[in-house]
């Protein structure tokens, strides 16, 4: 069985315009010192990462890794969560995401989803000229409004959105296929593919699409109350990313599940960093070496109350700690007697 790699980090939370986040050297150097071995890039972050170049630029792309080296870490993946976000956006919600597009596209949806779409298309290709072997995003929403059955969804309502979406997304999808790259959507409250029976529905509509993949995130199971462990038991062969990050559900007698519109300290399920919450690191990575996962483990960062810059630099060693070295023989080898058809038939009783 192959080992989990790490530990890296998703850079989006820590990349600023202040040192040492303002440019993929300096992030990585201090990446590196603090024991990461890896780091996830987020493509939107222009001071990380030209993907227009990075998707035309073999050379470019050495020269990424080459700084990544140098600092002692390499690129696990890239990210494109924001871009993904906008290519499924209800009106709803047009305002609210269009923060994520450049001026240009603001205020147009259809410019806005068609940028998104060369955004991922891109990212294909620079996954590729990077030589990685999965990506990480969004699925964004079209239904995510009618996730309260109130008023009552008329029928055949949850079928047509899925069917859209598995439209928008299956020329993306058959560009990775092209690169040889695993897309992989974060199961993430706010999108469609928010729990696993959404997945399932997603994958039904895209036909069980070979590149269609899961970036497991426990923090957003543990928020739902989704059984996290379960999760992994069913979904295995479809995980091929991993974010470690913390969270914890205090239910009360005046909020539960969704917040009461709640800032996030307030609120009975938050986000915390690593070691601070409720999560069975334990149980996740017997479970990710169970099956033989083979991805990298990567710190997200997000609470609520704990400096970022802490959370980093404990989240080196939390990982370090679960980290399981899988092994290549069983404990009771050495009490093996060896293999004997002849001997076996009559323990069986059967000469």
């Amino acid at each position: 069985m192959s080992t989990l790699k790490g530990p890296a980090i998703f850079l989006a939370q820590f990349a600023g315009t202040e040192a040492p986040f303002d440019s993929l050297h300096n992030i990585t150097r201090w990446a590196g010192k603090l024991g990461y071995k890896g780091v996830q890039i987020p493509t939107w972050e222009a001071s990380l990462i030209d993907l227009e170049r990075a998707a035309s630029s073999k050379d470019y792309c050495d020269e990424l890794r080459a700084v990544c080296a140098a600092n002692g870490v390499e690129i696990t993946e890239l990210s494109t969560h924001l871009q993904g976000q906008l290519v499924a956006v209800h009106p709803a919600y047009d305002e609210l995401f269009d923060g994520f597009a450049p001026e240009t596209v603001r205020g147009n949806p259809t410019a806005r989803q068609q940028w998104a779409v060369n955004q991922l298309l891109l990212a294909a290709k620079a996954s590729q000229n990077l030589g990685l072997k999965a990506h990480v995003t969004f699925s964004g929403a079209l239904l995510w409004h009618t996730i309260y059955p109130w008023p009552q969804r008329p029928s055949g309502l949850v079928e047509t959105g899925f069917a859209e979406l598995a439209a928008r997304w299956l020329p993306i999808l058959d560009a990775f296929d092209r690169a040889g790259v695993d897309l992989c959507y974060e199961i993430h409250p706010g999108e469609d593919l928010h729990d696993g029976v959404t997945f399932e529905r997603f994958l039904e509509a895209t036909g069980h699409h070979p590149r269609c993949h899961i970036l497991y995130d426990p923090s957003h199971f543990v928020l739902q109350q989704l059984d996290y462990l379960q999760f992994i038991d069913i979904y295995h062969e479809r995980i091929r990313m991993f974010h470690v990050k913390d969270a914890e559900f205090n239910p009360n007698g005046r909020s539960g599940v969704y917040g009461g519109y709640q800032g996030w300290k307030e609120r009975p399920g938050r986000f915390r960093s690593l070691g601070d919450g409720q999560i069975d690191f334990g149980a996740i990575f017997s479970k990710l070496a169970q099956y033989g996962f083979d991805g990298w483990a990567v710190l997200e960062w997000e609470c609520c109350l704990k400096h970022p810059e802490d959370g980093a630099r404990e989240g080196v060693d939390f990982i370090n700690q679960h980290m399981i070295r899988t092994t290549d023989k069983a404990f009771d080898d050495f009490a093996g007697s060896g293999t004997d058809d002849a001997a076996n038939r009559r323990i069986l009783g059967l000469n």
